[in-house]
């Protein structure tokens, strides 16, 4: 049933928390957070139900090398359960900011912080070609030490980075908890990296994936569940553009659904970059919704009204 109010989903990238050039403090990180939820407090009213979800591909990369290092002295954790740390980490962050921003804005709202599981497909294809970048922006010496090991790529003109198997997700085993936390008139963060990718075999036991979910597929898929109005993906970059890598790029202000699919097939867009939000965008608008909204965080109110970043429509 559709609800009465509107509801939008609101992902930020990983890279809108923890950007290039940052040494990844806590501090940092407290810092861009609030910068964050700061600009979307003003989205938070009594007709309008919010969910945040936010990536972690700087995050866990840092939370995966921290274990490189110190592998001699604890064991080693996998993927999934870096990805679990680093959800309850950054929801633990955007949460205390968003409660401070409130509180020193004399409002009243709920917020809470959920953890999500994300269920994936074992024989998903993205298994054999890992192409979703996590962690810090490496060299090209540290991408070629690296490489010996795990898989590293060029993300677009930025740098060197690791990448990871990214399956589509599924089912999120949380979706009907934060459909009902919306309508209790709760403010949701959750969905954190995508979610934590997890299997089910034929006896129904869960197992944990060494993969990062897309984190715009993720809240695209989630949007489709709860009946949203609008998908919001904010990220470091302020358009959509064709020939982004060339000096000729050209923004996309505003996008069918139609003519974003003719451009993702023409491969006007980076895999697991720019890539998944269009993909995320079109299977939004294909499911139902309204509008996509795409860029920074800092000109959410501007993006709200049309004025600034990609709009997407059916």
């Amino acid at each position: 049933m559709k609800p009465s109010h509107e509801r939008i989903v609101i992902a930020l990238g990983g890279n809108a928390l923890l950007r290039k050039g940052d040494r990844g403090t806590a501090a940092e990180q407290a810092e861009r957070s609030l910068s964050a939820v700061t600009a979307i407090a003003p989205l938070l009213v009594p007709e309008r139900q919010v969910v945040i979800t936010h990536g972690n591909g700087p995050v866990v990369g840092q939370i995966l090398l921290r274990q490189q290092l110190a592998q001699a002295s604890v064991p080693p954790m996998p993927l999934d359960v870096c990805g679990a740390e680093s959800q309850g980490t950054i929801g633990y962050l955007l949460e205390c900011a968003l409660r401070q921003v409130l509180l020193q804005q004399g409002r009243q709202c709920s917020v809470a912080t959920l953890f999500t599981l994300v269920e994936v497909d074992p024989q998903d294809p993205a298994f054999a070609h890992p192409t979703k970048p996590i962690g810090p922006f490496l060299s090209e010496e540290e991408a070629h030490e690296l490489g010996r090991s795990v898989a590293v790529a060029r993300d677009a003109d930025r740098g060197w980075r690791r990448v990871v198997a990214s399956p589509a997700p599924r089912y999120i085993l949380a979706s009907a908890a934060i459909d009902a936390l919306l309508g209790a008139g709760i403010v949701v963060i959750a969905l954190g990296g995508g979610g934590v990718p997890i299997m089910r075999d034929p006896e129904q036991r869960l197992s944990g994936v060494e993969a990062v979910v897309d984190k715009d597929l993720s809240s695209s898929l989630l949007a489709r569940e709860i009946a949203a109005d609008s998908l919001v993906m904010l990220t470091d970059i302020d358009h959509v553009y064709l020939d982004f890598l060339s000096p000729q790029r050209r923004a996309l202000r505003r996008v069918t659904a139609a003519d974003a699919w003719r451009h993702l097939q023409q491969g006007e867009f980076l895999p697991g970059s720019m890539a998944p939000k269009i993909e995320a965008g079109i299977d939004f608008l294909r499911g139902g919704g309204r509008r996509v909204l795409i860029g920074l965080p800092e000109e959410l109110h501007l993006l709200l009204r049309g004025e600034a970043g990609t709009v997407m429509v059916p």
